[in-house]
Formats: structure tokens, C-alpha cells, sequence
């Protein structure tokens, strides 16, 4: 049990079976400051509720101010039973990598060689999604 968080760029197309079709660009394990940024985003956009297996689009915006929450080490302080310590350093590289991938993806979405380009982020608090 614990936190466990993903984040993929999801094409507006869907498979065969109607789901969409997407790429895993992150994968993070108890990332806790990092969910209290996304919780907060996904508050923002009109969510409700628990923030656990729901995803939450991210737009250029939002992944240019996950960059500068990162660098400046200024990710909300969040805790929670499955949340585990502060792992802001341990993760920082991975965090910058993830935004440089955002960013390419949105830029050639921009020139058009993406039909629409969504990134989505979703976590999961209790290995178990009540949707």
C-alpha cells in the first residue's frame, strides 16, 4: 500500500476497446509534495472529492509552474498516511526530466505533428481505485 502516482501524455484517440490511447512518461512512488501540487491543480480545474485514481489534465501552464515549484524547492508540503517522507531531492532529476518531455510533447503538438496532445496525471492512494 501506498502512494503511487503516473503521469503519460494521452493522444484524443482511442483503441478498439474505447480507451486512450497513451504513453507513460513518469512514474513516481511516494512523491508526497508532488501530490500536494496536483491535488491543488486538480482542485483548481473543478474537481471534487478524494483525489485518488482520477486524472487531472495539465497544460502548459501548469507543467511550467510545476518547473518553477521544483526548482525554486518550493512544492507544497504534503503528508498523509500512505504518503511516506519528503523524497523533493531524491526525485528532483526525474521531476525536470518529466517537465522537458511535457514541454517537447506540447511544442510539437503546437506544430502540428500531434493531433491533440492531453497530459494527465493520476495517482492511486491504497492500490485500490473506488471510482
Amino acid at each position: 500500500m501506498g502512494l503511487d502516482q503516473y503521469a503519460a501524455i494521452r493522444l484524443d484517440t482511442k483503441d478498439e476497446e474505447g480507451n486512450w490511447n497513451q504513453e507513460e512518461l513518469a512514474y513516481w512512488r511516494k512523491h508526497p509534495h508532488l501530490q500536494g501540487f496536483m491535488e491543488s491543480l486538480y482542485l483548481e480545474k473543478g474537481g471534487e472529492g478524494e483525489f485518488n485514481c482520477v486524472d487531472v489534465e495539465l497544460d502548459l501552464a501548469d507543467i511550467d509552474a510545476l518547473e518553477a515549484s521544483v526548482k525554486g524547492d518550493e512544492l507544497p508540503e504534503t503528508g498523509g498516511f500512505f504518503f511516506g517522507d519528503d523524497s523533493s531531492d531524491y526525485y528532483k532529476e526525474s521531476d525536470l526530466e518529466f517537465w522537458c518531455q511535457c514541454s517537447q510533447g506540447f511544442s510539437r503538438w503546437a506544430n502540428g505533428s500531434l493531433f491533440k496532445l492531453v497530459v494527465v496525471f493520476t495517482c492511486n492512494l491504497k492500490n485500490v481505485c473506488y471510482n
